[in-house]
C-alpha cells in the first residue's frame, strides 16, 4: 500500500503547487491596469514527501523585474512632468497562457490521485473476496 500513498503524496503535492500557481496567476491578471504593478512569479523547488518520495512544491513568490510600460496621459494623477507614468509589465497573454497551462495540470494530477484511489479500492475489493 507504500506506492499507493506514494502516489497520492505526489499528485496532491502537485495539486497544491497548481493551486498557488493559479493564485499567483490570477492576482497578475486582477492587475494587469494597476500602474507600478510588477508582475509576480511561483516557482517550482522538489521537495521530499513522508516516505522519501520526490514531491513538488511552490516557492517564495517572486517579483518580474522587468521594465514597467511607460504610458503617455499627462491628465493621469501619477503623470511626471513630461506626461509619462509607469505603467505595469504583466502582459495578458503570457497569463492566460499561464493560467492554462496551470489549470490543465491540476487537472492531470486530479486524474493522478483519482485513478490511484480507485486503484487502492479495486485492491481492497480483491483482498476482501480472496
Amino acid at each position: 500500500m507504500s506506492a499507493f500513498s506514494d502516489a497520492l503524496s505526489v499528485s496532491s503535492s502537485g495539486l497544491r503547487a497548481q493551486a498557488d500557481r493559479l493564485r499567483v496567476v490570477s492576482e497578475n491578471i486582477a492587475n494587469v491596469d494597476t500602474p507600478g504593478y510588477r508582475r509576480k512569479t511561483l516557482p517550482f523547488e522538489s521537495g521530499e514527501g513522508t516516505s522519501g518520495v520526490q514531491t513538488v512544491q511552490a516557492g517564495e513568490t517572486r517579483l518580474d523585474r522587468s521594465d514597467l510600460e511607460r504610458i503617455w496621459d499627462p491628465q493621469h494623477p501619477l503623470a511626471d512632468p513630461s506626461g509619462f507614468y509607469e505603467g505595469t509589465n504583466v502582459d495578458l497573454i503570457v497569463e492566460l497562457a499561464d493560467a492554462r497551462e496551470a489549470q490543465r495540470s491540476y487537472e492531470a494530477n486530479l486524474k493522478m490521485f483519482e485513478q490511484t484511489r480507485q486503484m487502492s479500492s479495486n485492491l481492497m475489493d480483491l483482498l476482501r473476496r480472496g
